[in-house]
């Protein structure tokens, strides 16, 4: 049985241990997480836990909605069983009436749903680790070997443990300039998210420094659930001519080369963006959006902002 429940009556426990034990599981299911990116949230839940359905929600002028929060690219049904198409339009159906307006992404797992839901696919592109590093190099592009190899020529280095909010500060200096969707509070989220990732274990943070010590980029790598989420990143006009991007994600691949985890770059539907991440030899993966509008449009214009978002801050 699906149940509809406030967030206060969530038990964490039970929550974080389904996403752990779901044949599905995404680090941005879990509790801790949701909590840091998003003000307020209800869930669904079928029996004890046995599968989860975060609601994400807003309330303004006395309607609620559901929306995707910034720094999540899916979420959606988790469940320790295989998910039907059958229980997952359940789960869709179990959304209670209150949401006039839903805006979210469901996780790749869900392929199909129920004709009554409006939706898209967006694009996701991920990469299979489970090879060696040799043969995933064989896949990539031409010009990114050659950026490759112009890094190790300008001798960049890579280091760890780099504090996040110089990559953050990077970003702001840089591609954040132009993006005014992202307000001082987003950027205090993603600096306390990534904060807790890196506690946990779950996250880190790379930067590559020319050969004069000058940080010129960065990114957060999320390691979570057999995945590795390309999550973050920050680059310095220096970088954009001397390959520092391609070599940092080149290391985090072969470092976990011959592995069963997929390198998921979280993205994207930005044309250029999505030939960068396809030279490493991605593979295209869909996932849903779900759109649905029950208010009249005098009220409310749907308006897909995460979607721009995820294409702005790599």
């Amino acid at each position: 049985m699906i149940r509809y429940i406030k967030y206060n009556e969530i038990d964490k426990k039970k929550w974080d241990d389904c996403v752990d034990n779901s044949l599905n599981g995404i680090v941005y299911a879990y509790s801790w997480y949701l909590d840091i990116v998003c003000k307020k949230w209800d869930a669904l839940v079928e029996d004890d836990y046995l599968s989860i359905f975060p609601l994400n929600y807003w309330k303004k002028s006395g309607i609620f909605y559901l929306y995707q929060p910034f720094f999540t690219q899916q979420l959606g049904v988790f469940s320790k069983n295989i998910l039907t198409e059958e229980k997952i339009n359940e789960f869709l159906f179990s959304i209670p009436d209150k949401f006039k307006l839903i805006e979210i992404n469901l996780n790749t797992s869900i392929k199909n749903i129920d004709k009554n839901f409006s939706h898209q696919k967006y694009i996701n592109l991920e990469l299979s680790l489970d090879n060696s590093y040799e043969n995933i190099y064989k896949n990539y592009s031409k010009n990114l070997k050659r950026n490759i190899k112009k890094a190790i020529k300008n001798e960049i280095t890579i280091k760890k443990d780099v504090d996040p909010l110089k990559i953050i500060n990077i970003f702001r200096q840089n591609k954040g300039k132009n993006i005014k969707i992202l307000k001082d509070n987003d950027y205090s989220v993603l600096h306390e998210l990534i904060n807790k990732c890196v506690k946990k274990g779950k996250a880190e943070v790379w930067g590559a420094y020319t050969k004069d010590n000058q940080l010129c980029a960065g990114v957060v790598f999320v390691f979570s659930n057999n995945r590795i989420i390309f999550l973050f990143s920050g680059t310095a006009d220096i970088a954009r001519d001397n390959g520092a991007m391609s070599f940092i994600i080149d290391r985090c691949i072969k470092e976990n080369s011959s592995k069963k985890i997929i390198f998921d770059f979280e993205g994207s539907n930005n044309v250029n963006l999505a030939r960068f991440y396809k030279s490493f030899g991605a593979e295209t993966i869909n996932y849903l959006h779900l759109n649905i509008n029950k208010l009249p449009a005098i009220i409310y214009k749907t308006k897909n902002v995460y979607k721009k978002f995820k294409d702005l801050i790599k």
